[in-house]
């Protein structure tokens, strides 16, 4: 049975003035806003019904006006019948709000289930929008809200009232339209102090006992204020403009003179997400990582190929469900009209996937970060020093400190990873072009290899995948299969003669296929969880991420700094420990001799 990835849209009516002050009454004045977030670095508010947007936009105007806001607004919503993007400009037409509703339906994402990040002025206002169950996307949400709007026509009952206090954080405040007398009942058994309203219900989270908060959940840099990334690949950067979004000054530290010239400084590279039947973490992680992308692109205006053909060589098309917006199931005549050639199989057709140059995507992300770029500049050692941490060179001398540092250079880091190297393997990739290729596709194609464009007659294709091998020579051998793969791809035979020419990199991979994103061990014994795993302080890895760089980059460097920081994570509970790095210790720890 095929696990369902995408929502239906609701109908909805026209817009309603009635809710729109409602949501002025009850939620923005009912949870002390402006007042609660006026002079505060970050303020969080969980909604557990988004509807039509009325709390959210009410409360990003309330932040607009506000010249006293906090310097980042984080609204976390949920919703189980989300409303299609047209309805939600044409709802708010001539409202107030009408221009932030633009924004909002300029913005909106495939309808697929999970957590999607949306982020406005320049990153300061992020919407986390949860599609899918309450209960269930309640269970995954890491975070700490400061304020809370409850939906008034849910019933609350003592279980979703202790997911509540799961999710507060100490003093936290409570807003909804219900004065339903079990709402009250709930809320005060999970820790809260209720007042109860002819037309609201409102609490504060007050618990006679401090809760205890999973170890492994806390931040490891809560207001840290810099940070030092290592590797100026497509992994660094994406992290650096996370934190520096977040307030965060970011210096860049690479070996190397210049920007993404190790594994990110391909010529050409794919990005796309992937389905499976089950819709597990690995289809998850990367429909989620493959969004990030489409949206981080889009603010950047970075140009880049448009769309991407992957084929389908073991299901036929009656059994391929495509998600709206998302991924289109394509029949091979339909696939090979977009392609260009005639394909032998149908194809999933990714609409917001593609092609670029990874090296023009980490420098934009690198300009918009504004970070510091310290280019030349290796790095031999770590050292735990008061307050955060140390860069060594090959003589001792300190390069640099900071009270976060982020690991992010690939496999050239491997020394600095301790135990966790033993977990990951280097990869040798070879990519070959084509000066002159017959089939040059109208769009990016994927299956048993890849085909790009390159825009001037000529295409790349690859790649090649050798575990531990350290040759940096372009090699006939690879070479030939790459045109092998190419030449079925295209459907001609033989494959196309071609001059010696590509690239030669190294990936690092995990055997799990997904990457390493989060906090290493503090000392002692390993806990039985992750989630209850204590962790260093101050450092983070970013890593392992295959051939997956472009893909991945933009959400790995919004978890860096959300596990860093402490703002709400953007993957769900299930998803951040599938790509926890101490994922194979405790496994070996359960299994023990394996």
């Amino acid at each position: 049975m095929t696990a369902r990835i995408s929502l239906a849209p609701v109908e909805v009516g026209c817009f309603d003035p009635a809710a729109s002050a409602r949501a002025q009454h009850v939620f923005v004045a009912g949870n002390g806003l402006p007042g609660r977030w006026q002079g505060r670095d970050g303020f969080v508010v969980l909604e557990t019904r988004f509807g039509l947007g009325h709390n959210f936009l009410a409360t990003w105007q309330a932040w607009r006006q506000d010249p006293a806001r906090c310097e980042r607004l984080m609204f976390v919503s949920l919703e189980a019948q989300p409303p299609h993007r047209d309805d939600l400009a044409a709802t708010h037409a001539g409202s107030e709000v009408a221009d932030l509703a633009a924004q909002l339906a300029e913005r909106w994402p495939p309808l697929t289930t999970g957590l999607h990040t949306l982020s406005f002025e320049g990153g300061r206002v992020e919407l986390l929008l949860g599609l899918g169950d309450t209960r269930a996307l309640l269970r995954e949400l890491v975070l700490a809200a400061d304020a809370i709007c409850l939906d008034g026509r849910q019933r609350w009952d003592r279980y979703l009232s202790k997911s509540l206090a799961r999710l507060a954080a100490p003093g936290a405040t409570v807003a909804s339209e219900s004065v339903d007398p079990e709402l009250g009942d709930g809320l005060r058994a999970a820790g809260f102090e209720v007042e109860r309203r002819a037309d609201m219900s409102m609490a504060r989270f007050l618990p006679r006992h401090t809760l205890q908060r999973p170890a492994g959940r806390e931040p490891v840099a809560p207001g840290a204020k810099r940070a030092v990334i290592l590797g100026a690949g497509l992994a660094g950067a994406a992290c650096a403009l996370a934190l520096s979004r977040a307030g965060v000054a970011c210096t860049v530290v690479d070996r190397l003179p210049g920007p993404a010239q190790a594994s990110s400084g391909n010529p050409a590279g794919l990005f796309h997400g992937t389905v499976n039947p089950d819709d597990g973490p690995h289809a998850r992680f990367n429909r989620a990582a493959a969004l990030a992308t489409q949206s981080l692109l889009a603010e950047l205006g970075l140009p880049h190929q448009r769309g991407l053909l992957r084929l389908e060589t073991r299901l036929a098309l009656a059994q391929m469900q495509g998600a709206p917006g998302y991924v289109q199931a394509l029949s091979a005549d339909e696939a090979s009209a977009l392609a260009g050639t005639a394909l032998g199989y149908p194809a999933w057709f990714y609409p917001g996937g593609g092609a670029l140059d990874p090296a023009a995507y980490t420098r934009a992300m690198l300009a918009a970060s504004g970070a510091d770029l310290w280019l030349h500049t290796p790095v031999a050692a770590l050292r735990e020093a008061a307050g955060g941490w140390q860069l060594l060179d090959a003589g001792g001398q300190v390069i640099a400190e900071a009270p976060l540092v982020v690991l992010a250079d690939g496999h050239a880091q491997l020394p600095l990873l301790g135990d966790l190297a033993d977990d990951l393997t280097v990869q040798r990739g070879q990519l070959s072009h084509l000066a002159d290729a017959p089939w040059q596709p109208a769009l990016p194609v994927a299956g048993d290899g890849y085909a790009i464009a390159d825009g001037h007659g000529g295409a790349w294709c690859g790649a090649t995948a050798q575990d531990g091998d350290t040759d940096a020579a372009l090699r006939e051998a690879d070479q030939a299969d790459n045109l092998a793969r190419y030449a079925r791809l295209a459907g001609v035979s033989p494959p196309p003669p071609s001059p010696l020419a590509g690239r030669v990199a190294w990936r690092l991979v995990a055997a799990d296929r997904l990457p390493l994103i989060g906090a290493l061990a503090a000392a002692g014994p390993l806990a039985a969880q992750l989630r209850l795993q204590p962790r260093r302080a101050g450092l983070i890895v970013s890593t392992a991420f295959g051939s997956r760089g472009i893909g991945w980059a933009a959400l790995g460097g919004r978890l860096v700094a959300a596990l860093a920081l402490g703002s709400p994570r953007p993957l769900e509970a299930e998803l951040l420990d599938a790509v926890d790095p101490l994922r194979f210790a405790l496994r070996r720890q359960r299994k023990p001799g394996r």
